[in-house]
């Protein structure tokens, strides 16, 4: 692993993040890398989209199947700011994702570890490699940052 590139990827999805949060989304954030390459890069859009599957990783994981022209992503590397869901952790088992690198836990839906093991349950025929903590502040930061927002609305 080589810590400045994992970091300077999620970075690129820490990017997204700030554009979801700009946009109301939930700011989650992912890019695919092949061969050291940003493929797609994209943010949660579930308001903008009217669409319940429109998280960051299924839009990226979408974008890139239909740029390299195959579903099946051996090669690729998923970066996203948090542990995906279940959906996510689904749609990655399914495209054959490599590895999947996130930045902080999500204790209320994550798949790697928090909730389930979806990534590496040893029942589906696919395993992805994944590495959490990449930036990890940074990532739990602006999650915490946009619900506390949510919640002052409310008051």
């Amino acid at each position: 692993m080589n810590l400045l590139n994992e970091e300077k990827f999620m970075r690129a999805a820490l990017k997204e993040a700030e554009l979801a949060y700009c946009e109301d989304e939930i700011p989650i954030g992912a890019v695919i890398v092949i061969n050291g390459d940003i493929i797609a890069a994209n943010h949660n859009r579930n308001r903008q989209l009217i669409d319940p599957t429109a998280h960051a990783e299924i839009l990226v994981l979408k974008e890139t199947a239909k740029k390299i022209g195959v579903f099946r992503l051996v090669d690729a590397d998923l970066y996203v700011t948090i542990e995906p869901c279940p959906m996510c952790a689904g749609a990655i088992i399914y495209s054959r994702i490599k590895r999947v690198i996130y930045g902080c836990k999500d204790e209320k839906a994550g798949c790697d570890s928090s909730v389930l093991n979806i990534l590496n349950n040893p029942n589906f025929n696919h395993r992805a490699q994944t590495i959490s903590g990449i930036l990890e502040n940074e990532c739990r930061e602006i999650m915490q940052k946009f619900f506390r927002e949510k919640r002052q609305l409310k008051k």
